[in-house]
């Protein structure tokens, strides 16, 4: 695996083994088993959004993996003062062995693994959420025993993680289902690529998409760069909501998930984030080793 740049460019055997890596990986680090598989090796981290899940799981899974990371703020970079992307890629593969950036622009991404020499790590775009994904997936995995035959629910904005949960949940043989406002689906190429496989639907309709689900997704109602149009989202999201009403639809065994950092009583309740607290900081420990394992493929 060259680049993680989407995971569209995954097959379905390429994620798992991801995934089973990330288990094996898990598994070492709870037991104190050392992995230095890239001990020598350099990560560059590129921040142009700032993140709290990211950053430290990156710098953690480099230094668990035996290299080291080096944070770069879009502000400490001449990227930030129009460097063309290009440039900036040529040159950190001459000092770097690889590069994760979480951006805004998913072209900034495609650019860097054009024109640079070294693998390519998505870690965030406006488009997609590859790495939180494959965390997604394993927790799924964990809870669940298995991915494929489930129904996976996602609430809220049509945005990067609804993407990514529509591709990574219809590549791994899950049926999905999103709920959004009209006017906030999901990116349209990508839903008439899951609508063909016969797996996918989407509804302004909550209960209707939440009907049997096994897994129970959400995110903010604002994502980042949004803040100024957040009041008025509030008003266009209300109802969209993981709640007591909704877990009742679902199967009585029905997980949920949710990508952090959460807004309680907006987009979940209090009573249902709780609840399902285990499930969703399993998720986010599971960043740090499903990345991990990404780093592995990627680097090693």
């Amino acid at each position: 695996m060259k680049h993680l740049l989407k995971l569209m460019d995954l097959s379905e055997q390429e994620i798992n083994e991801i995934l089973n890596l990330a288990d094996q990986l898990k598994y070492e680090k709870k037991n104190g088993i050392k992995h230095h598989i890239l001990e020598g090796k350099t990560l560059g981290l590129i921040f142009s959004k700032a993140s709290t899940r990211t950053r430290v799981s990156f710098e953690v899974g480099m230094y668990d993996l035996g290299g080291s990371a080096l944070f770069l703020s879009a502000r400490d970079l001449q990227i930030g003062r129009g460097e063309p992307v290009e440039d900036t890629a040529r040159v950190l593969s001459r000092y770097l062995d690889g590069i994760m950036i979480r951006t805004f622009a998913q072209s900034e991404v495609e650019d860097l693994a054009k024109y640079g020499s070294i693998p390519i790590i998505n870690g965030l775009t406006d488009y997609c959420h590859p790495c939180q994904v494959l965390a997604d997936l394993m927790t799924i995995r964990e809870h669940k025993g298995v991915i494929k035959g489930n129904k996976l629910c996602y609430i809220g904005d049509g945005n990067n993680m609804t993407n990514s949960l529509i591709v990574g949940g219809i590549k791994m043989g899950m049926t999905v289902s999103v709920a959004c406002p009209k006017g906030y689906e999901p990116d349209a190429e990508l839903m008439k690529w899951a609508s063909e496989t016969g797996r996918f639907t989407c509804t302004d309709n909550v209960f209707e998409a939440a009907k049997n689900a096994d897994v129970l997704y959400t995110d903010v109602w604002a994502s980042m760069g949004q803040e100024a149009e957040a009041e008025e989202r509030k008003r266009i999201f209300k109802g969209y909501q993981i709640n007591s009403d909704v877990m009742a639809v679902a199967h009585d065994d029905a997980m949920v998930l949710h990508c952090l950092p959460a807004h309680r009583e907006e987009e979940i309740t209090a009573e249902v984030f709780e609840s399902h607290a285990n499930e969703i900081f399993d998720e986010a420990e599971n960043r740090l080793h499903a990345q991990k394992a990404v780093l592995v493929k990627c680097l090693a």
